[in-house]
């Protein structure tokens, strides 16, 4: 198979990314998180652009969840990334997250799910036979899917399930084609 230098797969999660920016837009007018919406957003907390209060990023050293349903403050949606206050322990903090750090969002209301992985670098690439690793996968889950545990309640913007709770942390590498 011919090398992709168009890089679509980039192309692509780009453009997934985009629904992203567009939900949270629309999150942040006038009208709010219109009926049951809500938005699950996973991010990398190293990401590159990512700006969190420390005592986060050493709670979460690696990913952190997010819920913007009820009690969220000053959500900015911007072209490369978001800006919004949500509470942790009844403390207001500050988050900028580039859309490019996220690497889930879910919306259970309606079961929609985007789910991005890392996309290989060109050189890298070559070692995959040619293939270019898919770097966003559009689900849609089926209408009688149980709701997810919460990573928190309702407006206290939680992050990641703690041990014992029923969580189970799964690396993404155990989904990929080997």
């Amino acid at each position: 198979m011919a090398t992709d230098l168009m890089r679509y797969d980039l192309m692509a999660q780009e453009a997934l990314r985009g629904v992203i920016r567009e939900a949270l837009i629309r999150a942040a007018g006038p009208e709010g998180l219109p009926g049951a919406h809500h938005f699950y957003i996973s991010f990398k907390t190293e990401g590159a652009g990512v700006d969190i209060d420390e005592s986060l990023r050493e709670r979460y050293p690696e990913e952190m969840t997010i819920v913007l349903e009820h009690q969220f403050w000053d959500l900015h949606p911007e072209e490369d990334y978001f800006e919004v206050t949500l509470k942790f322990g009844g403390i207001p903090k500050y988050l900028k997250v580039p859309y490019s750090a996220v690497n889930r969002f879910h919306d259970p209301s309606v079961g929609f799910h985007l789910q991005f992985e890392p996309v290989m670098q060109a050189s890298a690439g070559a070692s995959n036979n040619g293939a270019a690793e898919e770097p966003a996968k559009l689900q849609s889950a089926p209408k009688k899917k149980a709701k997810p545990k919460k990573a928190a309640t309702p407006g206290k913007a939680g992050a990641q399930a703690k041990a014992g709770d029923g969580a189970e942390v799964v690396s993404l590498d155990s989904f990929r084609k080997k």
